[in-house]
């Protein structure tokens, strides 16, 4: 079953989406299928009094059905909706220090994905962008999010998505190059910290010129699934740092995704 997508609403939805013109004609009407069929498959629900028009249902859709457009659809399925929020929401955080006291908070959040449940968007951070430069260029909160899903599709989050449809992708190859990959991040995020001068607050604007020196978002030192997550949305939507910085990395999200966004266009 495909949702029905018309012809003047998908070209208008193709070119607020800058990393979608570098799709050939080819391409883009697999996407538009892929498209059709995850409108069709999946239920928007608004939240927080945002009206869910047929422009917001399409740009999240097909921001979502790109990571798998040249994947099974199945590593989507299990679960049906998609919850969208007016701005930024408030998602309850557990953390425990290192004297084991736990802490109990509500943290922003732009984009949320449970495992077995909703994708949870924030439409402020799921729309369209202007181009920027740098790792914010790469910024995309659709991506993040159906990246988690796929990570979580056949385990827990752990940056290793199933490969057991990529016979040429080794499990053992992967880890070493993510491990890797994210051990060399995690360090070059804290030179960064480490070079920016006392009198500047690294929380502020003031400190985004260190920062613009690294080739992802920071957030990505998180952990390994906030690195596949957040390496997946610069893959798509600002490939160029992505691959100057980590080549092996870049090669095996372009062998896993079965797409090269730096050879279309």
């Amino acid at each position: 079953m495909q949702a029905r997508i018309t012809p003047e609403l998908w070209t208008q939805t193709v070119a607020a989406h800058a990393f979608l013109q570098r799709l050939d004609e080819g391409r883009l009407e697999r996407l538009k299928e892929r498209t059709a069929w995850f409108l069709a498959s999946k239920t928007m629900t608004a939240e927080g009094g945002l009206v869910l028009s047929d422009e917001i249902r399409l740009s999240i859709a097909v921001q979502a059905a790109l990571p798998i457009l040249e994947l099974d659809p199945a590593l989507y399925e299990g679960w049906s909706e998609v919850i969208v929020y007016p701005g930024g929401f408030l998602i309850p955080r557990t953390d425990q220090d290192e004297d084991g006291v736990v802490h109990e908070y509500l943290q922003e959040a732009a984009g949320e994905a449970w495992d077995g449940g909703p994708v949870v968007l924030s439409w402020e951070d799921a729309a369209p962008r202007p181009a920027d430069g740098g790792w914010r260029g790469g910024f995309n909160a659709v991506i993040h999010e159906f990246a988690h899903k796929l990570d979580l599709a056949y385990g827990g989050a752990d940056g290793m998505p199933s490969l057991h449809a990529h016979p040429g992708l080794a499990a053992r190859h992967w880890r070493r190059v993510l491990d890797d990959s994210f051990g060399r991040f995690v360090r070059q995020l804290e030179e960064v910290e480490a070079s920016i001068p006392p009198d500047v607050d690294p929380e502020s604007d003031a400190a985004d010129a260190w920062y613009d020196e690294l080739p992802l978002d920071p957030y990505a030192a998180a952990d390994e699934a906030e690195f596949f997550a957040v390496s997946s949305e610069a893959f798509f939507v600002h490939p160029w740092p992505l691959k100057e910085a980590m080549p092996d990395w870049y090669g095996l999200l372009k062998q896993y995704y079965r797409q090269d966004p730096l050879a279309e266009g």
